[in-house]
């Protein structure tokens, strides 16, 4: 399994938000510009205590595990994969959809003025920090879930 890279999230977060802010420009133009629900941030801050809620429940029980403290519980390696994944693709789907709001939160900063465009604004700033943190507790718990690196890098010879 690969690890996360900073360069293909930050990519995703750019590209997300430039197509958003075009797309937001061309649909201010046509008609009314979609709303910011309110929920988006909501639904991605819950994401974000989801993934890090598991990183630290998975990283005590490693330690324990390591420290072969008695009774302790270990981790099933597919669990900690399946993990792993949960946080990558959430990581990923956040990146784009921060980027989207980025974007619209970018074209709807130029119209202030209006309330109602002003919270949408916010929602979408928001939205934008959930996503962020969505990010950084999926890098977490890719962090804690990674494999300690072998002490001896050549293959023994048996």
């Amino acid at each position: 399994m690969k690890q996360l890279r900073l360069k293909v999230l930050a990519g995703l977060f750019v590209v997300a938000g430039v197509l958003s802010w075009g797309a937001a420009r061309l649909w201010d133009s046509v008609g009314t510009l979609p709303s910011v629900p309110l929920a988006a941030p909501v639904v991605l801050a819950v994401i974000a205590v989801v993934l890090t809620a598991t990183a630290l429940s998975l990283r005590a029980r490693l330690r324990a595990q390591r420290d072969r403290r008695p009774g302790a519980k270990g981790v099933e390696p597919l669990m900690a994969a399946r993990a792993v994944v949960f946080g990558q693709a959430s990581a990923l789907v956040a990146a784009l959809v921060a980027g989207m709001y980025g974007g619209a939160g970018v074209f709807l900063l130029a119209h202030l003025d209006v309330p109602a465009r002003r919270d949408q604004a916010l929602y979408a700033a928001f939205a934008v920090l959930a996503g962020l943190g969505v990010i950084a507790a999926a890098l977490f718990l890719e962090r804690v879930c990674k494999l300690p690196e072998d002490d001896d890098k050549k293959p023994s010879a048996a």
